[in-house]
């Protein structure tokens, strides 16, 4: 095989199975094992790949409230509530994003007093102007990612 699209095809091989062997993905892709490796070392010193982890469902360990958090916060507090919110255990993703508020946050919580005490330590910060939170009534998608298209 060819080596053209091979980091694609890694990728989207790894997406398949974070867990798949060097051999078993060289087989697949009609390469060679040291082939395999040294592509997926170019693709993690680039940062491409920046790691191998489980997807957790966190609603079957009892995590069942997911929040989503906007925030309006003082320009120059930004990376500070930012960073405050990173390093809160709970809060599995946040952006700074454009529109009306500053920060979206999303967290998973037990349960709603959960959530209500982890928000309310969260937005005494003075810096922060407002706020609002929504709770999902449904994931219909979550930690979906997606497989790269490959030119043939």
């Amino acid at each position: 095989m060819a080596y053209e699209n091979l980091d694609s095809k890694l990728i989207n091989a790894l997406l398949g199975d974070g867990r798949a062997s060097l051999r078993s993905l060289a087989e697949d892709l009609d390469v060679s094992v040291t082939t395999v490796s040294n592509y997926i070392s170019d693709l993690e010193e680039q940062g491409v790949i920046e790691g191998y982890t489980p997807i957790v469902d966190y609603d079957a360990l009892g995590y069942d409230v997911t929040a989503i958090i906007q925030l309006q916060v003082e320009g120059h507090a930004l990376p500070e509530i930012t960073e405050s919110l990173r390093e809160h255990r709970q809060m599995i993703s946040v952006y700074e994003v454009t529109g009306d508020y500053d920060v979206i946050a999303i967290g998973k919580f037990e349960d709603t007093d959960g959530m209500n005490e982890g928000i309310k330590s969260l937005i005494t910060d003075p810096e922060i102007k407002a706020s609002n939170t929504s709770v999902v009534l449904n994931a219909v998608a979550e930690n979906q990612q997606f497989e790269l298209e490959i030119d043939d």
